[in-house]
């Protein structure tokens, strides 16, 4: 049976609710929302006239609830203008509604006997063969299809999406007693082509995969914390970037998620796995006892692990229970990391630290290692599924057995012996048949330990990715130090940065020149791309600094030069070039998606061209193009001023996008040519097809341009009256508007007379001139400066 999904009902539209319907809405879903209708009316309902019986009050609880979501920050919604594919209506007049829509998503509070009820009503009105599904965080599936018909039963199961929903990538597939193959099939392979999700079948058992494993991390640090004396500062040092996980660490964490859902997961789990072997870790410690007596929840309450008071961030002591100003926490172990780039080569160094953080991560991995390998087969049947949820539901960059694999099995045994643990027995039949490690590459492909046939399998689903961590030393073609170049098969080239940040320098250029020299040699087509936490930050600044603060202008001419000519054959090349960005796509990275033949964006890519944060314009190109983009929707009889006005805002604004389909208002992507990826897994994949359908298809060389409308001294007065008023009313410095009047005469053309046709190397010119004027000003060299001291822009 081919299942398509035109239209979604979500029951519930708590934070949890409005963010999956906003997720939908984000794929170009159509949804229904629906919650309760309130029982009373509020004070302003009342004066205003208004009856219970008014659409407007039956739909105040749903329709508020969807407004505070869309307002939240970060964003649920890619753009506020997907918000109009949902609609909102209450359980009492619009569950009929449900007929109409092919998947109806239940998410209403974590209650078994209210969900049954809901399900119940569910049954009333669904069509049969309707996919019905709950996002229950831990109630067993077998308990909420009970009694229901069995057309319900085999289209039934639980979705735990992770909050929030358009960020974390975990989407877990909870198959009840009779949920058909089928069903599970189709939501498996929803979640991650369309969804954008990781997706784990995962078994029926207490807190399902995620939660389990996530849970028990915490509770396991809870209990450590006290028993090593050490302060939550501390903890979250050392659980943060440093191990590849989010900054939020671990305390800061608990707080946004809020206490009271983690003690809820904690005490489910305690009382429903009386056979676990870590059963006792998941009964509470009296320090949180007492702060969930306090309903010191986190940021839902205004305090938790940490407490804002004016602009202070203020540390709860777990000795005293009272609040206190922040400590810096540091440990040398952490120190003799700092030379390491990635954090899955860390953890060697770490586990043998001789101070208290070489004592705490001994401890801890010990613990966790320990306690995923006695939930297989409990949990899981499959190793990677676990730290397949731990990457997707927690941002860990690593999960716990590419961990172990990263400190090696037997090392990782001896840790966990020497902390009083036991390791399940098929851990060691695994080195005893002669696999030294739970994960293997062979041929481009992810293999795992699978313990039901004891030998390597390869890891399902890999055939939609390309994989750069597998294929980078067998495919590898060229490489410097900023960057490599690999053999995507079929034609294809791919260049990947592996410069610090992917920061654009003259190793990178060389890398992009000399891929481009390959593929019009004796391949199809390129691909500039990488699987790293973001594209590019831009250009590497501290180059630019160090030139300037030496007044070598002319070598920092020729290497401007270097990097316009560079994005010119980005563009100008015979053959197709398609850049693949997502994450932070700043300045130069940005300039070079600019000059893309197409551009394959990940849906969660922040694009902008953001040099006026250190003082100067775009550089690279990207004043150039924004220039040559409004000219090119100049039409006749339209005021031509508006649309340049548009284009000079974003550089003058720095605006950045908060997703992928923003850009397109920035116009920074153009709609007709460039295309979004959900799923960033499949990125490099999907931008490999672009390029060779576009090889396959007859590439031809563009010509380059030399008719671009610029309006000389028409746009410049229009720009130089508004940097003036905009000084006047105190909305920016002096410098500010120093650098906007210089962009401003490059995307006026100068000054000239009249509206006139030019070239891109004309306004390439321009451009270089105007930012190698800037890099003599004292005040943007402040600001470059601070931003490499502080990754954070300075007004002066």
């Amino acid at each position: 049976m081919k299942r398509t999904i035109k239209k979604v009902a979500v029951i519930g539209s708590g934070i949890m609710g409005s963010g999956i319907a906003s997720h939908f809405a984000n794929i170009g879903v159509e949804v229904l929302l629906l919650d309760i209708a309130p029982k009373e009316l509020t004070e302003a309902e009342s004066k205003k006239g208004l009856t219970l019986e008014s659409k407007v009050v039956r739909n105040r609880i749903v329709n508020e609830h969807l407004a505070n979501s869309l307002k939240s920050k970060p964003s649920p919604i890619y753009s506020t203008k997907f918000a109009s594919r949902i609609t909102t209506g209450n359980t009492t007049d619009d569950m009929a509604k449900i007929a109409n829509v092919d998947w109806i998503i239940e998410v209403v509070v974590e209650r078994l006997d209210i969900k049954k009820l809901v399900f119940e009503q569910i049954d009333q009105y669904r069509t049969p063969g309707t996919l019905v599904t709950s996002n229950t965080s831990g109630i067993p599936i077998h308990f909420m299809s009970e009694g229901r018909s069995d057309d319900f039963q085999q289209h039934f199961c639980g979705t735990h999406f992770f909050n929030p929903a358009r960020y974390l990538k975990l989407f877990e597939i909870i198959p009840g007693p009779k949920t058909s193959t089928e069903v599970l099939d189709f939501l498996n392979n929803y979640g991650e082509k369309f969804l954008g999700k990781t997706s784990v079948i995962a078994k029926d058992t207490p807190a399902f995969i995620g939660n389990r494993i996530g849970v028990f991390g915490i509770q396991s640090l809870f209990h450590l914390v006290k028993e090593m004396n050490l302060t939550i500062e501390e903890v979250d040092k050392l659980t943060g970037p440093v191990i590849g996980r989010p900054k939020s660490a671990t305390f800061r964490t608990v707080d946004v998620v809020g206490l009271d859902t983690l003690v809820h997961v904690a005490n489910g789990i305690y009382e429903n796995c009386p056979e676990d072997e870590a059963h006792e870790l998941f009964k509470l410690p009296e320090f949180i006892t007492k702060m969930v007596e306090n309903k010191w929840f986190g940021s839902k309450t205004g305090q938790g692990f940490y407490k804002k008071v004016d602009k202070d961030i203020l540390s709860l002591d777990l000795n005293t229970l009272e609040y206190r100003a922040a400590k810096k926490a540091s440990f040398a172990t952490l120190e003799l990391t700092k030379t390491i780039d990635k954090p899955i080569d860390r953890f060697k160094v770490l586990i043998k630290g001789q101070d208290k953080a070489g004592e705490f991560y001994r401890k801890s991995f010990a613990a966790l290692l320990a306690y995923v390998s006695n939930r297989i087969p409990e949990i899981s049947d499959e190793l990677y599924k676990i730290d397949d949820a731990m990457k997707a539901g927690f941002g860990w960059e690593n999960g716990p057995f590419e961990i172990w694999d990263a400190i090696g099995v037997e090392k990782g045994i001896e840790i966990i012996k020497a902390e009083g643990h036991t390791p399940a027995p098929w851990v060691n039949e695994m080195l005893a048949s002669g696999s030294n490690s739970f994960y293997s590459v062979k041929e481009g492909a992810t293999y795992f330990y699978d313990i039901t046939t004891k030998s390597q399998t390869k890891v399902p689903g890999q055939d939609a990715f390309i994989i750069l961590n597998n294929i980078r030393e067998s495919k590898k073609v060229w490489s410097n130090s900023g960057a490599i170049i690999e053999d995507l098969g079929d034609g294809i080239l791919n260049i990947e940065f592996k410069s610090k940040m992917n920061t654009i320098g003259g190793d990178v250029l060389q890398a992009i020149n000399k891929g481009i020299d390959l593929a019009e040699k004796e391949y199809s087509g390129l691909v500039i791309g990488n699987q790293a936490a973001n594209f590019s930050v831009g250009a590497n600044i501290g180059m630019i600094f160090m030139m300037a603060v030496e007044q070598e202008y002319d070598e920092l001419n020729m290497a401007i030069k270097m990097f316009q000519d560079t994005m010119m054959r980005v563009r100008y090349s015979s053959i197709p070039v398609v850049v693949a960005p997502h994450g932070m796509t700043f300045g130069g990275g940005c300039e070079m998606s600019l000059h893309a033949d197409k551009v394959v964006a990940a849906a969660e890519t922040y694009m902008g061209l953001v040099e006026f944060g250190v003082g100067v314009i775009p550089g690279g190109g990207g004043s150039k193009e924004l220039t040559l983009r409004a000219a090119d929707l100049f039409r006749k009889n339209d005021v031509e001023l508006n649309t340049l006005q548009e284009y000079f805002l974003t550089i003058a604004m720095a605006k950045v996008s908060t997703s992928a389909y923003e850009a397109f208002d920035t116009g920074l992507l153009q709609y007709g040519k460039d295309i979004i990826v959900v799923n960033k897994d499949r990125q490099i994949a999907e931008a490999k097809k672009h390029a060779l359908l576009m090889a396959e298809a007859g590439y031809t060389q563009p010509i380059k341009r030399n008719d671009i409308k610029v309006l000389g001294k028409q746009a410049l007065g229009m720009f130089l009256v508004g940097t003036d008023q905009m000084l006047a009313g105190k909305y920016i410095s002096e410098h500010d508007k120093k650098i906007a009047n210089k962009l401003a005469y490059v995307m006026a053309g100068g000054d000239l007379s009249e509206p006139t046709l030019v070239s891109e190397q004309y306004l390439l010119d321009l451009e270089r001139e105007a930012f190698l004027s800037l890099c003599t000003e004292r005040k943007t060299m402040e600001r470059i400066q601070y931003m490499l001291k502080s990754g954070k822009p300075l007004r002066n």
